[in-house]
């Protein structure tokens, strides 16, 4: 039999909340992380709105020392405070016994892009001087896509599985389903599990030469991201980290671990860049294959999803994903699951959204609510009759017990993930 995997912590670092009591409040409250950024204004971007995690050198000033910050930038940064919170919240205490490893342990963490700030501020400037000897011996680990993984490892002690993996905005997901795996299947008894990306034009700027980045809300950066939305004009770009503990649910028992949900199920898979897929378009097949595979996997009837925490990131392409819902779940507008996109309140974070809006479908099964999907009143004409499965308002649903978490990037890869809420059986 396979392995049940349940979640005993979790920790976030998102553009409108640090911390899980903190993030919970502006979820329930609708409160957006978006603000205006001077910089973009500066840079001559279309879009000078983002979301950022607030005063985070502060917050990750108070967590490390000196010796340690000298290998932390911005991505690893949200990342790292992200995974000491969730193994502390957990029940697990940091460890620094040189002598003390944790075989049962490790870490998947990933991002899209990752530490393009050290690259583009310290490296190419530096080697285009000639000065290469003053880059410190520090920098490689900050630019190396696994170096997330590795900082966390060194944190935790952690001496299983660690990686750090790639899928553009599928990674935080597919990092959370790479972990259940590793547990499945008993390499592991536990892992830590997430995804992180960090705060720079240098990121975004690629998306807002493609014009696909929200440009008509400048002024009013909190009305920016609308998913769902007829006056949808493009995805907000974000930053920050989430991730998870992930544990067996024997282990988890045994040690009397607060569980706040099973993780039932999960599936990955590629459009192929074909049947209307592209590098930036998701193969409608392929996304209902992902889907129903979630939901297989899951061993649970299509109709026991109470609600879709959706991609959805206020482009062209949101009315196609609830479309592929319908079909995936073969759902009709009038027995529909509610749906709601959690970028309406941070953004997209690229490789950290799947991790940062599983945190929030998490806490909304573990509490017993949905979060509005603000900016979404006017609902996309193409979508209309979905209109009242939209939350606009925090809604308390106790009684829910399945969340389905999509996850769709760049390069036609999907993800999805079934979190159940947890029973005690």
């Amino acid at each position: 039999m396979k392995k049940r995997i349940v979640v005993t912590g979790m920790g976030v670092a998102s553009p409108n909340a640090h911390g899980l009591e903190n993030f919970e409040k502006a979820l329930r409250g609708g409160v957006s992380g978006i603000r205006f950024i001077p910089r973009l204004q500066e840079l001559s971007f279309g879009c000078q709105i983002a979301g950022v995690p607030e005063n985070f050198d502060e917050i990750r000033k108070s967590y490390f020392d000196r010796e340690k910050l000298l290998s932390i930038n911005d991505n690893i940064g949200y990342a790292s405070v992200s995974a000491v919170d969730a193994w502390k919240d957990a029940g697990f205490n940091l460890n620094d016994d040189d002598d003390a490893v944790d075989w049962d342990t490790g870490v998947i963490a990933g991002s899209g892009i990752g530490g393009m700030d050290t690259i583009a501020n310290t490296i190419v400037p530096l080697i285009n001087e000639g000065k290469v000897r003053r880059l410190g011996s520090r920098v490689v680990e900050q630019v190396m896509s696994s170096g997330t993984s590795a900082r966390i490892s060194g944190l935790l002690g952690a001496g299983n599985q660690v990686t750090s993996n790639s899928a553009a905005c599928s990674t935080g997901n597919e990092a959370i389903i790479d972990a259940m795996w590793r547990i499945r299947t008993g390499l592991a008894k536990r892992m830590v599990a997430g995804g992180s990306e960090g705060a720079t034009p240098y990121i975004w700027g690629g998306f807002d030469a493609m014009r696909v980045l929200c440009r008509k809300f400048n002024e009013n950066p909190t009305a920016g991201s609308r998913p769902l939305s007829a006056t949808a004009s493009g995805f907000v770009p974000g930053s920050g980290g989430g991730m998870l503990v992930l544990e067996d649910m024997e282990t988890a028992l045994a040690r009397g671990a607060r569980i706040y949900v099973e993780i039932i199920g999960g599936y990955v898979n590629c459009g192929g860049q074909r049947m209307g897929g592209s590098m930036t378009a998701p193969n409608p097949e392929g996304v209902q294959r992902c889907i129903r595979g979630a939901v297989a996997d899951a061993g649970i009837d299509p109709a026991q999803v109470d609600a879709i925490n959706g991609h959805l990131t206020a482009t062209y392409a949101d009315p196609h994903e609830v479309r592929n819902w319908t079909l995936a779940l073969e759902r009709t507008p009038e027995n529909f699951p509610y749906i709601q996109s959690t970028k309406s309140l941070i953004g997209h974070c690229l490789g950290a959204a799947g991790a940062i809006e599983s945190v929030a479908v998490i806490l909304q099964l573990y509490k017993g609510f949905l979060h509005p999907s603000v900016n979404s009143e006017d609902v996309h004409p193409e979508i209309e009759k979905y209109a009242h499965r939209i939350p606009q308002k925090c809604l308390e649903f106790p009684e829910m017990k399945i969340i389905a978490k999509a996850g769709f990037g760049f390069g036609d890869v999907n993800s999805c993930i079934i979190f159940k809420k947890w029973d005690g059986k």
